[in-house]
Order: C-alpha cells, then structure tokens, then sequence
C-alpha cells in the first residue's frame, strides 16, 4: 500500500485524500475543457491523458466540454478537429457538452446576482475599467456605476441581452472587493456585449459569457468532482469558488479547481495565438502541418497515439513548468515504431549500380522480413535486377579501413540479396561518378545456407531494384524553429526564429510493395528513418513524411 501511494502523482493524492475525507468514488467525476478555437496540441495532450486517464483509474465518467464563448474565434472546424484527436489517442468521452448549452442558465443565474447586490453594469470604456483596476500593491478605484439601482442593472442587462445597445458600451461586472490583494476578485467582467453570430447558437445572443464566469458554473452544472487546470488558472481559483458559491446552495456538491504545471516542448511553441500566426502568415501549410506540433501534425507526420500517450506519461504532472526536449518525444515515437512499424528499403539519393555478372532481363524475388521485432508481422518479396540504386554516401571509390559500405575491391552484402564487390566507376564529364560496375557471387545469397552465405563481410546496404522501383517524394522534416525557446525572447518576434531548413522535400526511390501504400501507413525505410505515408499520398505519385530518423542526431548537431 505504501509503494503505491508513493507512486501517485500529486493530483491522484488529491483525489485519494478527498475519498478518505469523505467524497464518494460514485461522485467523482472529471472533464476535458478545450476553447474550439484551434487545433489542440501536444500541452494538451499532457491534459487529456491526465482527465481521461484518472476517469480510466477511478471508473469515472470523464465529459468533453467545449468552452465556447467566443464566437469570434471559435469555429466548428476546430470542434470537429478536437473530437477527432481525442478519439484517435484513444479515449471515449461520457458526454459532449458546451458551454453554450448552458447560456440560458449562466444568464438567468447572472440575473439572481443583479437582484442580490452581487453584479452592476458598468457603462465605462475597457481602457478606463482596466486603469480603475490599481496594481497589486494599490487599491482599486470603485466604478462610479457600482452603485447603480438594481432596477437600473437589471434594465441594462436585458437591453444588452436583447441587442439594443452597442458593442462595448456595457459589461456586467462582479461585484466583490476592489481593494482586493488578488487582482482578478476586483470586479471582474462577467458579460460584453458581441453582435457576432456563434458557431452553435448563431445570433440567438447578443451578449457572452467571459471565461472565469462560464468555466466554473458549467463544471457545477455538469456536477464535475475536481476541475484540473495549468499553474496560470491558480489566480483564479478565488474567483471560481466565489462564482460557484454565489448559484450553489451550502448542502450541494461543489467542483474543486486545482492546478499542475504547463510542460512545453522545445524548438516550438504551444500558444493557439502563435500556432494561428504561423498558419495565417503561411510558415506552415495548415494547422496539421507535419512541422506543427497539434496531433493532427504530429499524427500526419507519422507519430502514433501510442507513443504521445507514452511521451504524457514519462513527463508526468507536476507542480513547476518546464520544458520538455524535442528528443524525448522523438524517443517515445522511435520505440513504439521499431515494435510495429514494417521494414522497408528506400533510396532517397541515388547511385546506379550495375551487377555486370547478372544476366541481363533477369528478375528474383526475395524474402524479406517484414519486422523481427514482431514474429507475426510475417514476410513479403522484393525484387532484385541487374540494375539497382544505393545510396550515393554508401560508396567511396577510395576509402580509408573504416569505411564499411562499397568501395573498389571490397564487399557487402546486399539486404536480403547477394554479396557485391566492387569493380570500376563510370564519371560524367565533371569528373562525378554516375554508375558503380559491381560482381556478385550467386551462392552467397542470404538465407540460403550455403558456406558462400555464411561469409562474413562488414557493411550491409540497403537497395532498390531500379526497374521495378516506385518513384516518390519523400519529405524531410526538421524542427520548426532553431532555438530551444523561440517565444522565449522578449524583444524579438518568435517568427525570426524559423527554421529555413524545417522541410525539404526530395525525390527518392522505393520498394514496388510501397505502391499501394495508403495514408497514414508507417515505415521504416531501413538504415534510414521512420516515415509514414502523407494523406496525399495516391499510386500515381506516393508522398512520404519522415517522422524521425533512426537516431537522435540533433544532439549531436546542436552540442
């Protein structure tokens, strides 16, 4: 029993301590709250591992919730985007809720508050309301509308309600304490007034919720046992208590706000604000733009559920942001892709070589292993020919004793073929190398058990049938921006800090069972990297994103 409560993070003591304390297990219950105002990122998945995750641990519904009261930025694309990524890392929601849902209610309870002395319509300009605030070591000044009649409030509020007055003439403000030591509980705005149609209620209201007002209330509505949120909401937690206890009764079940650290990633950035700028400003081609770090980037690029699952669980919770290194993502897709991804060979630049020995319009097809991580991954055939591509840095037609690969006089073995030997070269007029003459031995073919296949030879490479191999464009990936912390800098813009060299985009040479390859299918182009199939991706033209390469080179490139 001790080693396991050792083993609880933070938050699970919470929960575990409260189950002690006297809540009910058939009372817990959890949400992922996303603002549908962009594609959810790689922070996010951090949150909803942890929220469904604990539903998962306690047998909890867990309820997704759409905190949508912003129609001027909040779309139905993104709603459907959201549902999507969580759906595909694995999770099933209890119920799909909106913050709209409740307007009705957050409006007439806003109403009760009015007639209770709680809320006041300040007819001031947001500049004047912000600089009437103070500063936290100085008061706040009270709005000369604090004291308005609530016969006065309540006409306003319903003339906003119902459109008749103009943008930003009005808000409804709370009315607590305007000397305050928490900046946010000195009568903090509860409405304004938008006459913007929303993405689910159209022009129905002409006022909107703010945040801190809609987000605690819809968890009390939703009867949500603990509403986790990150470090920068722990402000607030004040002020979502004080809402909740403003429309609750004392005996009623009340949510509990508590908060754990942001984890960022590095050579990135996690800001919805900054992900739109790099789509509106077209550095990237759209929000899942394999560069981007949203799961639907990081999915078309070729990571799996699995792995970002994983990368949330290592990192964990906890109570001090940090940022994360790019490598231990990479690490988490490399594992789970060397355990399921398909062994294959590709050529991404090429080098002619001609097996002089090898009849001419002669074809074999081999056996090759589809994984060996995997026994029941099975076994496909490969075609070999007398003319095939390697790549051009496996050879060197002068080589020092350790260089591995083909060079004049020595061999290696083919993959899952022969062994070659190296003969002569064939230059162009500029002096480079443009076809490689190499003989085999026909006994020494892999798997065949003869002594001439028994013989050992240092360097094995990878290879392509040049008749029967697929052409396709393969696209190199990068990190998005050359610096750990690109928003990091405070007077420099992050957009200066963009990778030039976070794409490119090559055409290489295949395998024929790549063909009919369909999206979303992942590889490993032996002695090469992990790729996945681009959503693309057709027979006419096969499109290839590389996820990561087989090892972590940018540590040793950056140190």
């Amino acid at each position: 029993m001790t080693e396991e409560k050792k083993s609880l993070n933070f938050i699970e003591q919470i929960i575990e301590e409260d189950l002690q304390n006297g809540y009910k297990k058939e009372e817990l219950k959890f949400r992922f709250p996303p603002e549908p105002n962009g594609y959810l990122h790689i922070g996010h998945a951090s949150s909803i591992n942890l929220n469904f995750g604990l539903g998962l641990r306690y047998n909890a519904p867990v309820n997704l919730r759409f905190d949508d009261t912003n129609p001027i930025k909040e779309e139905q694309e993104f709603v459907d985007a959201i549902k999507r990524d969580v759906e595909w890392l694995g999770f099933k929601w209890e119920k799909e809720c909106y913050a709209s849902d409740y307007f009705q209610q957050l409006y007439d309870w806003a109403v009760e508050m009015i007639k209770n002395g709680d809320a006041y319509v300040d007819s001031q300009a947001s500049a004047k309301i912000a600089e009437q605030k103070g500063t936290p070591t100085q008061a706040g000044v009270a709005s000369p509308y604090r004291e308005r009649s609530i016969e006065e409030n309540l006409s306003l509020f319903e003339a906003m309600k119902n459109g008749e007055t103009e943008e930003g003439k009005h808000v409804l403000r709370a009315k607590i304490d305007m000397a305050s030591g928490n900046m946010l509980m000195r009568d903090p705005i509860m409405y304004r007034t938008l006459h913007k149609p929303h993405h689910r209620t159209n022009n129905d209201w002409k006022i909107y919720p703010m945040y801190d007002w809609a987000h605690g209330e819809s968890d009390f509505i939703e009867s949500i046992s603990h509403s986790f949120c990150t470090l920068e909401f722990l402000p607030h937690r004040e002020l979502y208590n004080w809402f909740v206890n403003k429309v609750s009764q004392p005996q009623e079940f009340q949510p509990k706000q508590r908060e754990f650290a942001r984890r960022n990633l590095s050579h990135t950035v996690v800001s919805k604000r900054k992900l739109a700028q790099l789509v509106e400003k077209k550095v990237v081609e759209s929000w899942d733009d394999p560069r981007m770090p949203t799961i639907s980037g990081l999915r078309r690029r070729g990571y799996t559920a699995n792995s970002i699952r994983k990368f949330a669980d290592s990192i964990g919770v906890g109570k001090r942001e940090n940022v994360i290194d790019m490598s231990h993502l990479e690490f988490c897709a490399r594992e789970d892709l060397n355990k399921t991804a398909i062994r294959v060979m590709g050529v991404l630049n090429p080098l002619k070589v001609i097996i002089t020995n090898y009849e001419e319009g002669k074809e074999e097809w081999l056996d090759a292993e589809n994984n060996p991580e995997d026994e029941t991954a099975g076994s496909r055939e490969i075609p070999l020919s007398r003319e095939i591509y390697i790549e051009q840095e496996d050879f060197k037609e002068e080589a020092n004793r350790k260089f591995f690969r083909l060079t004049l006089g020595k061999e290696v073995r083919l993959k899952n073929a022969y062994i070659i030997k190296g003969e002569s070269v064939v230059k162009d007029d500029d002096g480079n190398i443009v076809e490689v003459h190499c003989t085999y031995d026909p006994k020494s073919k892999s798997g065949s058990g003869t002594e001439e296949s028994k013989r050992k030879v240092k360097g094995t490479l990878h290879w392509v049938s040049i008749p029967h191999a697929v052409k396709a464009e393969v696209r190199l990936y990068d990190r998005l921006f050359t610096v750990e912390s690109p928003d990091a800098d405070k007077e420099k813009d992050f957009l200066e800090f963009v990778n030039p060299n976070s794409l490119e985009t090559i055409t290489g040479y295949v395998e024929p069972s790549l063909k009919n390859a369909t999206a979303l299918q992942h590889f490993q182009f032996q002695r090469i990297g992990y790729f996945c199939t681009d959503q693309s991706t057709s027979v006419e033209k096969p499109v290839f994103n590389r996820t990561v390469t087989l090892r972590d080179s940018w540590s040793k490139k950056s140190h």
